[in-house]
């Protein structure tokens, strides 16, 4: 069965975006960009849903510093909102119910997946049980007076288990778990 990885992008304190801050909090370097490239994951299908569409999209016709391949990566959008045929290349719409779909594709696939963005769809797959890995890459900021989109609002209690830790260019912080949703914080005894 493929595995299902949530894909954050985040600053220290927890958020997804900050209102004048530029994609990557403008802190991408060299190595981070690089990993991005060359990482496996490339080639594994996306998940998004319709706010991430619309703002991965753009970012890719403005030519934000590594967005260029997101245009060739095969794109599963859930979304009620948006309208068949996609604009996007490579972008197959999914209106249904986002839970029931990932099942299937992970019972029937054969290519593992990931997310990007996408707070509400990462939080419900996750309540769902559906997710085997969950990666974070924490930038070294503080947006507490402009920071938008807190990803972990709304989560189950979650254990996370680390199996990968990495610095990009001496500031960014790479951060990788297979999580365990709880029904509640474990016992104390």
């Amino acid at each position: 069965m493929p595995d299902l990885v949530v894909d954050f992008i985040t600053s220290l304190d927890g958020y997804a975006s900050a209102e004048g801050w530029p994609g990557f909090w403008g802190l991408e370097g060299p190595e981070y960009l690089g990993w991005l490239a060359e990482s496996p994951e490339g080639a594994w299908p996306v998940l998004m849903g319709a706010n991430t569409y619309r703002l991965m999209h753009g970012f890719t016709e403005a030519g934000e510093p590594g967005t260029d391949a997101l245009t060739g990566m095969t794109k599963i959008v859930f979304s009620s909102t948006l309208d068949d045929p996609l604009e996007w290349e490579n972008s197959r719409l999914v209106s249904g119910d986002p839970v029931e779909a990932v099942r299937e594709l992970k019972a029937n696939g054969d290519s593992p997946m990931r997310t990007i963005g996408s707070l509400m769809l990462c939080r419900t797959l996750m309540a769902a049980g559906l997710v085997d890995r969950f990666r974070v890459v924490m930038f070294p900021v503080i947006t507490g007076a402009t920071g938008a989109e807190r990803i972990y609002d709304g989560y189950p209690d979650v254990a996370l288990d680390m199996v990968d830790a990495r610095t990009f260019d001496g500031r960014i912080q790479l951060v990788e778990y297979v999580p365990r949703v709880l029904d509640g914080p474990p016992d104390a005894g």
